[in-house]
Order: structure tokens, then sequence, then C-alpha cells
């Protein structure tokens, strides 16, 4: 194992505070990172600073001691102000020995200094503004490995490595309390969605636009999944997106479910970790899916899939064959539309399904 051939930079280190304020997704593929530091250091204290409400998804992880949360930025400036402050003031009572920033973001940085770690370590980043990498002690540069590496999972590593910090195993898992369990129990219960199995999780939904593919095409999706595999459908996203959601479900001949906006992140991991099969978007969905142990098939824009996933008997990846793709843009040309979505056709999403589905009859993966 590469981890047991590089020497710990900071081995007095027991106090340990890792700052995460990417997205869900980030959220997701951070817990390889977990788990190193506990390989690595198994008597540390261990926290994880993240985002407001995406703690639920790390609360049930052996891994961690404590999650702190931060808010998103948004409300009453007021309050927002009144709040950080608070926070800095854990921070800076907890007496760390040792921070580690993930990202490269501004309001890490400064809640990164602000906590006055004696040992504060990031990636460095030539592009960031001159002070960033001054609010910390160890600026570092990413350590790759020679080794087989999911390469979602890895990115948080790269970082761990340049001091000392490592695992053989990058695969993200998260882990689900019995508590989300029984919540998703009693809603779908009370959706009547417990009376059809294999129950299969949808997400259409992306924060950016020109990772969404045509509405009316996971109608269809849904309705093939239904007439063609006896399987019913649930349609998961954000409270802002459970009109949408009930648009594609109105569309539905075969049992189709709307459960945008009625859970938590934890209750999230929980139903799809229930569910047969996950098929949705480029998102956050996909790898709460594979770190929950559930088959993936994932609709891929512009970008690049293989930073992300790993396509095996269970996960495939449903992508145009265009020549400019992945081009990594923002849609073409920057206009957050996206031609190879647009051309992308439902028979191609359904043969990704079917093969997951005849892998998964055949019990290979």
């Amino acid at each position: 194992m590469e981890s047991a051939k590089r020497q710990l930079l900071f081995p007095g280190a027991r106090n340990i505070l890792l700052v995460q304020l990417g997205d869900i997704g980030d959220v997701v593929l951070t817990t390889p990172s977990l788990r190193a530091i506990r390989e690595r250091v198994p008597d540390a204290r261990l926290s994880i600073l993240v985002r407001r409400s995406y703690g639920s998804l790390l609360a049930a992880d052996p891994c961690l001691d404590e999650i702190l949360e931060v808010s998103k930025g948004k409300g009453k400036l007021s309050e927002i102000g009144v709040e950080n402050l608070r926070l800095v003031r854990q921070l800076r009572g907890a007496r760390y020995d040792l921070v580690v920033d993930l990202r490269t973001g501004d309001r890490g940085a400064i809640l990164s200094w602000l906590t006055g770690t004696p040992v504060r370590v990031v990636r460095r980043d030539r592009e960031a503004p001159f002070w960033h990498d001054l609010a910390f002690t160890h600026p570092v540069d990413l350590v790759y490995t020679d080794l087989p590496v999911h390469p979602g999972g890895d990115q948080s590593l790269r970082i761990l490595r340049a001091i000392g910090v490592d695992t053989s195993d990058s695969r993200p898992r998260l882990h689900v309390s019995e508590a989300d369990r029984e919540s998703v129990r009693s809603l779908l219960s009370r959706e009547g969605a417990d009376r059809h199995p294999g129950l299969v999780t949808v997400n259409p939904f992306s924060r950016w636009k020109y990772k969404e593919w045509d509405y009316g095409k996971w109608a269809d999706v849904l309705n093939r999944l239904w007439k063609e595999h006896r399987l019913p459908s649930a349609v998961i996203g954000s409270r802002e997106e459970a009109g949408a959601a009930a648009g594609i479900v109105g569309k539905c001949a075969g049992p189709a479910f709307n459960l945008a906006g009625e859970t938590t992140l934890g209750e999230l991991a929980a139903l799809i970790s229930r569910s047969r099969l996950h098929v949705g978007v480029d998102s956050a969905a996909p790898h709460i899916a594979a770190a929950v142990g559930t088959p993936t098939v994932t609709i891929f824009g512009p970008s690049n899939w293989k930073s992300w996933v790993v396509e095996d008997e269970t996960h495939r990846v449903a992508r145009s064959d265009k020549e400019c793709v992945p081009c990594n843009d923002k849609g073409c040309d920057g206009t957050e539309r996206s031609i190879c979505l647009e051309e992308l056709g439902v028979e191609t999403v359904m043969e990704r399904i079917r093969e997951v589905l005849r892998n998964l009859g055949s019990g290979k993966g």
C-alpha cells in the first residue's frame, strides 16, 4: 500500500479538521479521505466542516467525530454575521492541530485562517487571489499515485498524500442511519410506492441546465421502464424541482412517484440505497447511488465522465458519440445549451439500462 511508503508530515496531529465547502457530490467524494485519515491516524479526533444541510449525508460515518455546518450565505446579513461569528468562536475553541481545506475557495481559506490552527494545509492554486495561499501555513502540490483509483474519490486524496495520508481504497462510501431508513419506509408507505417492488430512482435535474436532458424524454424512459421491465419509478430532486418532477410523473402510464423535495440528504441516500437502479444526469445523485451500492446509469453531456465515474458491470454512462464530446464547456459556445444532450436518444439510454439489468440478472457486479 502506497501510504505506508510516505512519512506523515505532521505525526503529532490528533485533532484534525477537514474543510469541504463544495457541492453535495464533493461531500460524497470526500469519504475516502475520511477513511484515509482514520486508517493512518486511528486515535485522532476528526471533524469536518460542510455547507448547511449537507452534514446529514455523513451523520452515520464511523470515521467522523464531529460534523460542523456553515450557512450557504443566504438570508439576512445580520443573521449570517451572527451565525458565522458563533462558528468562528467554535472553531477557535476547538484548538485543532491540523486543518486541511479540500477546496480552493475564498470562504474556506478565510475560515481556515480564522481557526488559528498552527498547521493549515491547502492545494497550491496559482490562479487564486494573491492572498489565498497566505491564509495557510502549508500550500502543497497535488500528489498522484500509479495505483488504480476512483477518479472522483482521488481528488481529495491527492491533497492528503502530500502530508503522508493515503488509503488503498479510494471508492466513495456512504453509511445510512437506521433513522433515515425508517423515515424512507414511512415515506414510501404514505405514497403507496412500497406496494411496487423494484423501484428505480430517477434524477433528471442539475443545478447546471447544460447538464440536463429533455424532460419529455425522461417521461419516455419511465414509461419504458414499466412497459419493458415492470419497474416503477420515483423522481427525486429538490423542493424547487418538485413542479418539474410532477410534470414528468404526470406523463407516466405506469406507477411513478414524485418524491422531489420530500427528503433530507441523509434520507435521499436511504431512498437510493433501496432502489434497484438509479438513472440520472451528471449531478450529485449518481455519486450518492454508487456510494450506497446502488447500480447506476448516468447521462453525461459536455463533462468528461472519466474524471468522475468508474464504468463497470453495474455502472454505465450514456453519452453522445459526437467528436466534440467531452468539451468540458458550459454548453455549446457557452450558451448553456448542449447539443450533444439534445441529440441523445431515448434508445441509447434504454440500452445502457438494459445492460445493467442484464448484468444484475446474471449475477455480475
